[in-house]
């Protein structure tokens, strides 16, 4: 693991304009373990220059070649998997087995399915009189989380890429090391100066700097729903594209006839993955009033099972923050039956992992988005009634429905405002579209539906 003192700017790694630093953190043992540049606007002009001086070369690119490139970037993450598993346990607090299996195994798939998409989309359609091209919409702005600080880049870099794009990337300053190391991989990888550039530095100076550029034709953002409003606001002043995945209060909706010892323990374990912090996470579980004892038990127990395996979260604020909501939970009078506010460890960003019951769906931690390892159990009395708790609140990015078979999940899933359902435990699917109805978002990721947000069309009539 190794920090870089200066930015990736039309190739090479350059001093930043400024001074100042951003000390990255081990959220286990809460002490320093790197500094990275804290960019500014300057930076941020340096970058979408090159970017744009890139932009027309790269879009010229046959679909091909991008797709090697891409692929040659997949190779170059994939030969580097212990570097990334070891940098992400560092800088995210996450359990290395988990780094492994998700932090570093899903984005290497995701730039592998974007090699196969580049080569295979169709860039170009006849209709009637009409042949239609879809080209790549300019320089892309890419601010990213850190809760998954390798899979939210390679998810915005790998389809823009693929588009004929070129990107400047401002990732979290939490997890800027795991940025750099992807760098590093382009570089690697060939692909050509300024069609990938990254800014390290913080949201309110570079983030701010990148999602107002004039030269900046599309600004991607993954983060909260919050910053998500500003940057849409200043995209539709400039009538820029934007696109935006945000929070999330996930319902996983458990029906009379499912498993429920089964949709229970995979409810725990989706909340408990990655300390909670995980915005698609199923942080509401919704199960009848007639086996509704039985599961706040299941619950309790299997959260019991992640007290010595669970990961810590990103930082102090973070963790100040989700005890905060523990103890509201508690004042409104929701029943704490595992975990609690209290510290299970003398040192690191620890929170226990929570189970309330007796959850009302007015209160304030079953609407609101938490971001740790918290799980409210809510009661409700027939479907009608799930259904009305399951879109009851400002978010629709994800969820889940368990049922006796797959027909009956799927006729609730139909129903639910939301944009991507699990059925009866569903595995995850890279090429699937990823992205929320009403707060949780514009725009998707993912897939051909994920290339199509980083291209623009052009009819020819004939």
């Amino acid at each position: 693991m190794k920090a870089h003192d200066g930015m990736y700017i039309g190739g090479a790694w350059r001093p930043a304009v400024g001074t100042d630093t951003i000390a990255v953190l081990d959220p286990v043992s809460e002490q320093v373990i790197a500094h990275v540049p804290a960019g500014g606007a300057e930076d941020v002009d340096a970058a979408v220059a090159a970017a744009r001086g890139a932009l027309t070369a790269w879009a010229a690119t046959p679909p091909a070649e991008r797709a090697a490139r891409i692929a040659a970037l997949r190779d170059a993450l994939a030969a580097r998997v212990d570097e990334i598993t070891a940098t992400v346990t560092a800088e995210l607090g996450a359990p290395p087995r988990f780094s492994r299996a998700v932090h570093a195994a899903l984005p290497i798939a995701v730039a592998g399915s974007y090699a196969e998409l580049a080569a295979s989309y169709p860039f170009e359609e006849k209709i009637g009189n009409s042949v239609v091209h879809a080209e790549p919409v300019g320089v892309v702005g890419a601010i990213t989380p850190w809760n998954y600080p390798l899979h939210q880049i390679v998810a915005k870099v790998a389809p823009a890429l693929a588009a004929g794009c070129t990107i400047v990337l401002k990732p979290a300053e939490d997890t800027p090391l795991t940025a750099q190391l992807f760098a590093e991989a382009v570089h690697g990888a060939g692909v050509p100066a300024g069609v990938f550039n990254l800014v390290t530095g913080v949201g309110p100076v570079a983030g701010q700097a990148l999602a107002e550029h004039p030269g900046v034709d599309l600004v991607s953002f993954t983060g909260s729903t919050a910053v998500g409003r500003r940057i849409g606001a200043a995209a539709g002043a400039a009538v820029k594209r934007v696109a935006l995945e945000l929070g999330g209060k996930s319902a996983n909706v458990i029906l009379p006839s499912a498993d429920l010892a089964r949709a229970v323990a995979a409810g725990v374990a989706n909340v408990m993955g990655n300390s909670g912090q995980t915005c698609s996470a199923w942080t509401r579980m919704l199960v009848h009033t007639s086996r509704y004892d039985e599961a706040v038990a299941l619950a309790a127990e299997a959260a019991a099972t992640y007290a010595d395996r669970i990961g810590p979260l990103v930082n102090a604020g973070q963790r100040t923050r989700v005890r905060g909501y523990i103890e509201k939970g508690v004042a409104q009078g929701a029943r704490l039956v595992a975990g609690g506010p209290e510290a299970p460890r003398e040192r690191g960003y620890f929170v226990s992992p929570t189970v309330f019951a007796d959850v009302t769906p007015e209160m304030t931690i079953a609407q609101e988005e938490i971001f740790g390892p918290v799980v409210s159990v809510i009661r409700y009395e027939d479907e009608d009634d799930a259904l009305r708790i399951a879109n009851g609140t400002v978010y629709g990015l994800a969820g889940a429905v368990w049922a006796g078979d797959d027909a009956e999940a799927v006729a609730f899933a139909r129903r639910m405002d939301t944009g991507q359902v699990d059925i009866n435990g569903g595995r995850f699917n890279p090429l699937a579209p990823f992205g929320g109805y009403k707060q949780s978002g514009v725009g998707r990721e993912l897939g051909a539906h994920g290339l199509a947000e980083y291209l623009q069309t052009k009819s020819l009539q004939f």
